[in-house]
């Protein structure tokens, strides 16, 4: 082989080998906007989606302020933001149909191993000390573990808060559970006052019980479990949803649809971002405590998606290459 020969081969030796690094970059995506929603667990992925495109892919990853229908309705719309990575589908489908019809928006993947999930919740030792209670058609007969003392002879059922689609669907529950005689609907208020009873009850090793979802700092902090329903049937549960619903039937509240909600130009535009995010998941439970540490330190979303980072690589490190792991590692 000649000189030339060989300093040529030897040349497309190097170029092949460089080719996988180079691969893993923002490629002509440009700005890419992602969606920090208003609660924790949404403005928290939408962090740890900017760090890890923006220190591991190079990208100019800019977060803008969303919420689930004005979010929903702009990607519909505009094709922005690029990436919502905590969109509840469930709860806009008519824009989702839309958006799937049109083609401007796919979903990248399920952001919550389980998905969304609604329902009845108690702590996690009020079913280690009342064996019959496993499910919500137990409510009736063991009415008496929540007995409220400002109202004697009944328990006391927490409802969504006012205007929240899941009063709607509680209040309906209730009717098909037949819990008037036993139970009182209590409604509290805010989503914040929600929360601090569950913060009280807990406190006092009290009993609870009511509405609640995961995955959500409350979950994980409290040590919430969710009671156990029958199969989801789509058109029974599709009454619940409806405040209006003649005659409400138990069945189970299907798991809500979360997705990695983007843009579609972004899969030729910057491929390996688009593989990356087909790949986004985390596990219901550990995503919980990650937000449970959040709120108990008082930390900022930034700050909640750095400890994630830091400290759960095991769940995010397969999302991406090696190499891009561990420039968000040297980043941090």
């Amino acid at each position: 082989m000649t000189r030339t020969k060989r300093i040529a081969a030897l040349g497309l030796v190097a170029m092949m080998g460089a080719l996988p690094a180079a691969a893993q970059d923002c490629g002509t995506a440009g700005t890419v906007t992602i969606a920090e929603m208003t609660w924790l667990s949404a403005a928290t992925l939408a962090h740890v989606t900017q760090r890890i495109l923006k220190d591991g892919y190079g990208c100019d990853a800019q977060l803008v302020p969303g919420d689930t229908v004005p979010t929903a309705s702009s990607m519909l719309a505009r094709s922005q933001p690029t990436i919502a990575p905590e969109l509840w589908v469930s709860t806009v489908q008519a824009a989702w149909d839309q958006m799937q019809a049109k083609g401007n928006v796919y979903k990248a993947s399920d952001i919550f191993a389980s998905g969304g999930q609604d329902g009845f919740w108690v702590p996690d030792y009020v079913l280690a000390e009342n064996p019959g209670l496993k499910s919500i058609e137990d409510l009736k007969a063991n009415w008496k573990i929540f007995e409220d003392n400002q109202a004697p002879g009944k328990g006391r059922l927490y409802n969504g808060p006012p205007g929240w689609a899941s009063e709607v669907i509680i209040t309906n529950y209730y009717k098909a559970l037949g819990l008037s005689d036993t139970f009182e609907l209590f409604s509290p208020g805010s989503g914040e006052n929600l929360k601090a009873s569950i913060a009280r009850a807990v406190a006092q090793k009290k009993p609870w019980v009511g509405y609640y979802w995961g995955p959500s700092d409350v979950v994980g902090k409290y040590h919430m479990v969710r009671l156990g329903m029958p199969e989801s049937d789509k058109a029974t549960f599709t009454c619940l949803t409806d405040a209006n619903c003649a005659d409400p039937k138990v069945t189970g509240w299907a798991a809500g649809e979360v997705a990695v909600a983007v843009v579609s130009t972004l899969k030729d535009e910057a491929p390996a971002v688009a593989e990356f995010l087909g790949k986004m998941q985390v596990p219901n439970q550990e995503i919980s405590d990650v937000l449970a540490w959040g709120d108990d330190n008082g930390a900022t979303p930034e700050e909640t998606a750095v400890h994630f980072l830091k400290d759960y690589p095991q769940l995010w490190t397969p999302w991406v290459p090696a190499e891009v792991a561990e420039k968000v590692k040297s980043a941090l």
